[in-house]
């Protein structure tokens, strides 16, 4: 008689996560989202109340960094300037969308690079709405400067950007790792392993 399959989800390959995973990788992306999206709002807030109404520029960390107020009517780092509704749309669209691969996220790495994702996108879609000239028309408070003032050296950004490209490089790095969002790269390449670990192992005849 052959063995009965083993019904241990730690050693059976086969065996999907216990259902609870999804839910926990999805409270893991809303908490980084959450955090990440009040820390982008609270600081917009704090220059757009204290330096932009007398144009003061901060020079912090000896040079390295420097608070200076813009409005962007672009994409992150000033880019595609003057298509605020597309990038508007563009942005509803990525948060409709990781709404939707949230119940299925089954890792970790996944989840908090969406998180930093929805955050940027969020952060900087809530300027698009609310701030003048108008819905979706919006220009984004953007107030960080390297080593220079006024995007001298590089175009001036905020922490919803870098939240983005932070986010983009974690997700490029797990999927060259192997680790797709619901774990489907990695229990591929297990069974591929076992498949030819049996093969070879067998007699031949």
């Amino acid at each position: 008689m052959s063995p009965e399959p083993s019904t241990d989800p730690n050693t059976d390959p086969n065996t999907e996560p216990a259902a609870v995973n999804p839910a926990r990788r999805a409270w893991v992306l809303v908490a980084v989202a959450v955090f990440a999206l009040a820390l982008d709002m609270l600081t917009k807030t704090l220059v757009v109340a204290d330096l932009e109404p007398h144009h003061d520029t901060v020079r912090l960390l000896g040079g390295v960094l420097y608070l200076d107020v813009i409005r962007n009517s672009g994409a992150a780092f000033s880019m595609a300037t003057g298509m605020t509704w597309v990038l508007s749309l563009i942005a509803v669209a990525v948060v409709v969308a990781i709404i939707w691969v949230a119940p299925r996220l089954r890792s970790v790495g996944w989840a908090v690079g969406l998180g930093l994702v929805l955050a940027g996108a969020l952060g900087n879609l809530v300027d698009r709405i609310f701030r003048a000239p108008g819905p979706l028309r919006g220009h984004v408070v953007d107030f960080l400067s390297v080593f220079g003032a006024n995007g001298r050296y590089y175009p001036v950004f905020n922490l919803a950007d870098s939240a983005i490209c932070v986010g983009g490089v974690l997700i490029v790095l797990m999927a060259l790792f192997g680790h797709d969002y619901d774990g489907g790269v990695a229990r591929r390449h297990k069974l591929a392993q076992t498949a030819r670990t049996s093969s070879s192992s067998e007699p031949r005849r």
